[in-house]
This record gives C-alpha cells, sequence and structure tokens, in this order.
C-alpha cells in the first residue's frame, strides 16, 4: 500500500508507543529517504522511565522532549490506538480518527500492573507511569515528615523509591514479600542492605511477606503483621496495555505480542514488536531500558531488509548489568552475563551512583545520536547462547523468559 508521490514510492510505517524502543525504532526507520515514519504516542513528551523514582522524590522531573531525541523526519502524532486492524493495515484512535500503515512496529511498553490485593487498588500509590508518578509526588510531598510510608515491591523500582524518599528523611519499609532485590547476585544484594539500612529503611523480606491487604493507614502481611502506612507505594508486577489482545493478534499470557526472532508477529508479516510488550519465541527478555534500546533498532532493521526484499535477521541482545540508584548519594552497577544472569562482581556507593548517572544521561544521548546518524549505533556485544535457549524451550514446550 505504498504511496505514490509523484517522483517514487514511500513506505507508510508507523511505530506505536514513544518509549525507549520505540524512540529508537523511529529514528532507524529515517535511515530510507522512501519511507515515511509516523510515531503515535499518547503524550507530547518523552518519559523517562528509569528517572520516575526521582520525579516521586522531588529531584528530577523524568520528561524529555520528543524534538531533542526525535528524527526530524518523524512525525509525531499525540494520541491512543484503540485498535489494530491487521487485515485492512489500519488503526483506529482514541480521537476518533483513523490511520493506514504498510508496516507497523508495535512498541506500546509496559505498566503498573493491576493488584488483586484487596485495597491496593484503592489505597496504593503505583508509579510505573508518569502520571502515577506524579501523583504520587504530592502525596508525598505534603505528608508529614513522620509519617510512615510502604514501599511494596522489591524489585529495582522498589528499592530506588524506598531509598529516594529515605534520604529524604522519611521513615520507609519495604515489603520485599519475598527476597530483596531477587535478581541481584548474594553479594550484591548484601551492598543494598547495608545502604538501606544507613538510610533507616526498614527491610521486610523473607517467606509470608507479601501483602495480603491494604488500607487507608496500614498494610498487612501474610505473617499475621500490620504496618502502619499513611502513604502505600505499589511497584509489585509490570502490565502490558490489552492492544494487541483487543485487536485480535495472538499474544502470551501477559498479552506481549507474540512474535518469532525477527520480532516479526506470528499473525502478520507486516507487524513487528519490540520492548516490553514483545515475546519473541515466548521467552521474552526482561523488561528493561537496557533490552529495549537494543531490540528497538532491530525491530526496525526487520522492517527495512522486508522493504528491501530482504530475509530478517534474528535478535540479538546481551545484558551487561542491573543498575539501581539508592538514593542520590549511592548506588550498584551489578554486572551480568551477556544472557542476564547476575555475577558476583559490583560497584556500589558513591562509584555506583556515578555509574547510574552516567547511564541515565547516556540513555537519552544515546537517541539523540540515532535521531541524528540513524543506524550508527549498535550494541557490540551479542548473547550468542539465545538461539540454543530457544531451541531447547521450544523443544521442552516451556514459555518462561530466559535468565
Amino acid at each position: 500500500m505504498a504511496r505514490n508521490t509523484g517522483t517514487a514510492a514511500t513506505t507508510d510505517v508507523v511505530v506505536i508507543g514513544g518509549g525507549y524502543a520505540g524512540v529508537m525504532a523511529a529514528n532507524r526507520l529515517t535511515q530510507r529517504g522512501d519511507v515515511s515514519v509516523t510515531l503515535i504516542n499518547p503524550r507530547p513528551d518523552f518519559v523517562d522511565r528509569i528517572r520516575l523514582h526521582q520525579l516521586v522524590g522531588g529531584t528530577h522531573d523524568a520528561v524529555v522532549n520528543y524534538r531533542r531525541i526525535l528524527a526530524g523526519r518523524v512525525r509525531l502524532v499525540v494520541d491512543t490506538v484503540t485498535r489494530i486492524d491487521a487485515p485492512a493495515r489500519g488503526l483506529t484512535l482514541a480521537s476518533g480518527g483513523t490511520l493506514d500503515y504498510d508496516h507497523l512496529i508495535y512498541a506500546v511498553g509496559s505498566g503498573s500492573a493491576e493488584p488483586d490485593v484487596p485495597g491496593a487498588a484503592a489505597y496504593a500509590y503505583p508509579i510505573a507511569t508518569l502520571e502515577e508518578a506524579q501523583r504520587l509526588r504530592p502525596v508525598v510531598k505534603t505528608a508529614s515528615a513522620a509519617a510512615p510510608v510502604t514501599v511494596v515491591g522489591a524489585g529495582p523500582t522498589g528499592i530506588e523509591t524506598a531509598a529516594e524518599l529515605a534520604e529524604e528523611g522519611r521513615t520507609v519499609a519495604l515489603v520485599c514479600g519475598g527476597v530483596l532485590g531477587p535478581y541481584l547476585h548474594p553479594r550484591g544484594r548484601r551492598s543494598v542492605a547495608g545502604r538501606l539500612a544507613a538510610l533507616g529503611v526498614t527491610v521486610v523480606d523473607g517467606p509470608e511477606t507479601n501483602v495480603t491487604a491494604v488500607t487507608a493507614h496500614s498494610v498487612r502481611l501474610a505473617d499475621g503483621r500490620e504496618l502502619p502506612s499513611e502513604v502505600t507505594v505499589w511497584t509489585a508486577g509490570f502490565g502490558v496495555p490489552e492492544l494487541a489482545r483487543r485487536s485480535g493478534l495472538s499474544t502470551d499470557e501477559l498479552g506481549r505480542l507474540r512474535t518469532d526472532e525477527t520480532l516479526t508477529s506470528v499473525d502478520d508479516v507486516r507487524i513487528v514488536a519490540t520492548g516490553d510488550a514483545a515475546a519473541p519465541s515466548d521467552l521474552p527478555y526482561r523488561m528493561s531500558c537496557q533490552a529495549a534500546v537494543q531490540i528497538g533498532p532491530q525491530a526496525a532493521e526487520t522492517v527495512l531488509r522486508r522493504i528491501a526484499g530482504e530475509r530478517p535477521r534474528a535478535v540479538e541482545v546481551a545484558f551487561v548489568s542491573q543498575c539501581v540508584s539508592l538514593g542520590r548519594r549511592a548506588g550498584i552497577f551489578q554486572t551480568a552475563s551477556k544472557n542476564d544472569i547476575a555475577r558476583p562482581y559490583y560497584f556500589a556507593g558513591r562509584p555506583g551512583a556515578k555509574i547510574k548517572e552516567f547511564i541515565c544521561r547516556g540513555i537519552v544521548w544515546q537517541l539523540r545520536f540515532e535521531a541524528r546518524r540513524p543506524g550508527a549505533v549498535d550494541w557490540w556485544m551479542k548473547d550468542r547462547n539465545r538461539g540454543t535457549a530457544v531451541a531447547e524451550a521450544g523443544r521442552r514446550g516451556e514459555t518462561s523468559a530466559v535468565r
């Protein structure tokens, strides 16, 4: 359905979602002059999600103007896609409009999972999106300094939020529902626990520490304890938008779009998925900007190769770390193997904080660099073992994430 402009046919490629993966994909697509690129996003600004805990703590606004990080040829449409009509190659927008495409990149990202704990939806504050973090910020700001704050969830977001608020001098409890920082190597976990203790954070970990109920003034645990909580922050679990499932496309149990190893939808060769909402071979990568900035450009390359009549390549992603801030003055850089398993080595304290800040700034720089020189950014390390892992998982019928 390429349009004829009078001189040459133009291929219309639409990217749904303007997060890390979507922006990288949109910028990479501008390598070809005969490709028209449209990015659809519900907000007029880019959300720097790895800084949302700072927004809650009042040290960063966590947004970047799209014109700083998008190539000039990318058309930004501020709207929300409500339905994908794959057979007709068309999109329905929340504003009432429609948009046609020749190729589609599905990069809708992730958000907070709907909590199934009684009272959590009414009394707890999720922070996975900009609007959620903005809603929580004034609540924290106006709460008295002595008001107990409970952060539920001990992944990176929970740890970072607890540390950020404790550094402000607030009384914070971090409820793990199991192990503190489950991804971390035991050595790194001990380092994080020590820093949290120094900040005055009460870490509630171990068996039977999952939350069973949330009220306006407390958090109840499976072991019978009831923690006082005037402000409860919910960071336990992520979900993805229902757009693909609602549009009749094949998804995994979480709702991520199922693709092959070239990131192509198992239903439609014209649809490619990337970022948190993609499930290549039913073995999705860890939800992270580290994965997003790698598979975003590769999704675009799959589309560009199809336009050129070439065979797309299998996705290649390599991890190096999990980086967690522990307030503004400390952090941890937990090294990892290429296939995303934590190693015993880490940088902590002030060096960890500097590395984390360098990475945060570097991600935005990477987006800008790709906008100016599409195709110049490439990940120099690849996990060459994924193909074997995919084949073995297929033989076993597994659908769990590769670790």
